[in-house]
């Protein structure tokens, strides 16, 4: 028997190109390839007659070949094989286009089953290039439920079907992880069962037990992984941070802090005087001043002889935070320093030595705060800004600066509750659920191209009022496949021929650091009035000037981050306004864009956007951080995931500690399902 850690180039027909192919959708070994599950199915076990087929609805139905088939060439390139055929009820014409063998396979007078869509109108109905096989064959094609696998060039779903049946047939299933117990108590498949049955179902009810099981499965691995870090955690202790005296922080605060914001603070203090490491996310939406409560926190932290780190994604909010913390703390004698990947190699030396020697207290960085050469003397504190963009196994080894440092985790993309319990549910939460005085509610429209020379005009308007815009686009270049604004394209047609009198500025993720940085520092001096970018500026752009964003092809967007996007406006006293357009007429997309214009709660807007795009669209992009599930789907399984975490933890309590096979394959899944999740961070 062959082994699951085996590459597929040892199954027969998987040569380089095949195995190159096979790379291009994650599968290197035969158990990537046992767990490539299908997407869906067809049911071709249900028999139709020909009278009874419908159009445009793929059905099976045996029939009599009444015919010789005859092939015709048409060019180069082209052949047509055409015969007829018929059942008891109706005769049907068949078209096959570059498929001559059908004139050897379909025989005159011979019983076939076949597979197709009916196509045309009462002027006359077809089939063309239906799937068939004699009906005294083994079904292969019809008479079974057919697998419909997620491919790539190069594979066709007949080929993956193929190939994953050889690597079954050569090696065992992945191991069973789940206790018999479990199984039993909630009508869970045995795993072996469980995975011939997703890929080989007798019937659509048992590819169903099959993918429960396997959405099961997936659920309680990473549950029990959640589990174990918390628990891992709890057991770790630290030195009591002493009450500490805030007053002269809040003091030099030119605002008073929103209650959502104190109890933020309050739970955050509890946390770090426990005695044990404090692993928090702080939830908010745009503005809601979760920076404060960082403050508060790397404050107390100073104040215990700590230092804090602030690890941000992006250099532009790095470079925000840390002129906005280095306004307000360091008059309170906090020493704060900045270290990205875009500062010379002589600035980092030196911040990297205050660092290590203590001589910095707060240190406001981008990745370069986990580079190896990055060391901290008591780093106390862990901040990370925008989460998501970061995941479990980055803000851990920031973490592991430190000994047990507290851990802070802030997002300003509201999160619906079901996917906080996957992303988060190692962590304790804080949510901020009140906006400080002065922020406002953005008006927001939805409207079509041809309200274009409009949209032009109130960006001119803004303009003459001394206020600035943004102008987003979904692209960075021109595609020719796709019919959208490109950023840098739209700049040139902006500053050229529509407003050639206004200063328009462009910026884009292709441009290097310093360009971008530039660029919007540029801006917010209000050196430019119109600012095309793309959704580079989705976060931490401070920008109080600006009064109106234009998000173009808006429909290319999820509804969370065109929130984030919307939130760059609104941000000073002048009213504010979001334009999106869209030349889409799907009624299902502009009921989710008009869903944006009727609410500016963001945790109303993510659970919709859950609801409609599921996880994996729901950041923009594949979502740093959150388990890359192969079934499971976060917004459908709620029941399986509340099961699942409770079955787990039920495990964990019981037997976590036992050196048993089960929690030896579990454990090894558990790190196989982290190093995947961190694959996908941007």
């Amino acid at each position: 028997m062959a082994r699951l850690s085996d590459p597929v180039t040892i199954l027969k027909g998987v040569g380089p190109t095949k195995a190159k192919q096979l790379a291009a959708l994650n599968i290197f070994t035969l158990e990537d390839l046992i767990c490539h599950f299908p997407r869906g199915y067809e049911d071709r076990t249900r028999f139709v007659s020909i009278a009874d087929l419908e159009v445009d609805k793929p059905a099976c139905f045996k029939a009599v070949v009444m015919n010789t088939p005859r092939t015709h060439h048409i060019r180069k390139g082209l052949d047509i094989t055409k015969v007829q055929v018929a059942d008891h009820t109706g005769r049907l014409n068949l078209t096959f286009f570059n498929q001559k063998f059908t004139t050897e396979q379909l025989q005159y007078g011979g019983e076939y089953v076949f597979y197709g869509t009916l196509t045309g109108d009462y002027a006359g109905y077809q089939m063309t290039s239906p799937a068939f096989e004699r009906i005294d064959s083994a079904p292969v094609v019809t008479r079974r439920v057919l697998p419909i696998y997620p491919l790539t060039a190069g594979i066709s779903n007949a080929t993956m079907i193929k190939t994953i049946r050889q690597a079954m047939a050569v090696c065992d299933t992945p191991r069973e992880i789940i206790p018999e117990e479990i199984r039993r108590q909630y009508g869970i498949l045995p795993a072996e069962r469980a995975y011939q049955a997703i890929h080989m179902p007798a019937s659509m009810e048992e590819a169903e037990l099959a993918k429960r099981r396997l959405i099961f499965e997936e659920f309680f691995v990473f549950s029990a992984g959640l589990s174990l870090m918390r628990a891992s955690r709890e057991q770790k202790a630290v030195a009591p941070y002493q009450k500490g005296d805030l007053s002269p922080f809040y003091t030099s605060l030119p605002f008073a802090l929103t209650g959502a914001q104190q109890r933020a603070i309050g739970e955050i203090l509890s946390d770090m005087q426990s005695g044990k490491p404090m692993n928090r996310l702080l939830q908010g939406d745009v503005g809601s001043g979760k920076t404060m409560v960082a403050a508060a926190a790397a404050y107390l932290a100073v104040q215990n002889g700590q230092q804090a780190a602030l690890m941000a994604p992006t250099e532009i909010l790095a470079e925000q935070h840390y002129t906005g913390l280095s306004r307000l703390l360091s008059p309170l004698g906090v020493r704060v320093k900045l270290l990205t990947g875009g500062m010379t190699a002589k600035e980092k030396k030196e911040v990297r030595e205050e660092m290590a020697s203590g001589g910095a207290d707060l240190i406001i960085g981008t990745h370069a705060l986990i580079s190896e050469s990055s060391a901290f003397a008591r780093l106390g504190l862990v901040v990370a800004d925008e989460q998501h963009r970061f995941g479990v196994a980055q803000r851990s080894a920031l973490a592991s600066k430190g000994t047990a440092p507290h851990l802070l985790v802030m997002s300003a993309t509201p999160i619906p509750r079901t996917l906080a319990l996957i992303m988060y549910g190692d962590l304790d939460v804080s949510i901020l659920d009140e906006l400080p005085p002065g922020r406002q509610k953005v008006d927001t429209f939805l409207v079509s191209e041809k309200m274009r020379a409009r949209i032009n005009a109130f960006i001119r308007k803004q303009a003459e009022e001394g206020h600035q815009s943004f102008v987003v686009c979904p692209a960075v270049e021109e595609a020719e496949e796709l019919d959208i604004k490109a950023a840098s394209v739209w700049a040139e047609t902006l500053q050229q021929t529509v407003f050639p009198d206004l200063r328009v500025s462009l910026i884009h993720g292709q441009m290097k650091s310093g360009q971008k940085e530039a660029v919007m520092a540029d801006f917010a001096a209000g050196k430019a009035d119109i600012l095309v970018a793309t959704t580079v500026i989705e976060v931490g752009v401070d920008v109080p000037n600006a009064t109106l964003m234009v998000i173009e092809d808006a429909d290319r967007f999820g509804l969370s981050q065109l929130h984030q996007l919307r939130g760059r406006v609104g941000r000073g006293s002048a009213k504010s306004y979001c334009i999106l357009t869209s030349q889409n007429k799907n009624p299902e997309t502009l009921a989710r864009l008009k869903a944006l214009c009727n609410t500016n709660d963001g945790f109303r807007i993510a659970e919709e956007d859950l609801r409609l795009r599921g996880p994996g669209d729901f950041f923009g992009s594949r979502q740093s951080g959150l388990p890359v599930f192969r079934v499971a789907n976060l917004a459908c399984d709620l029941k399986t995931l509340k099961q699942a975490q409770a079955a787990s933890a039920r495990w964990i309590e019981e037997m976590g500690t036992e050196d048993t096979p089960e929690a030896e394959t579990l454990r090894r899944r558990i790190g196989e399902l982290f190093r995947r999740s961190q694959g996908t961070m941007n």
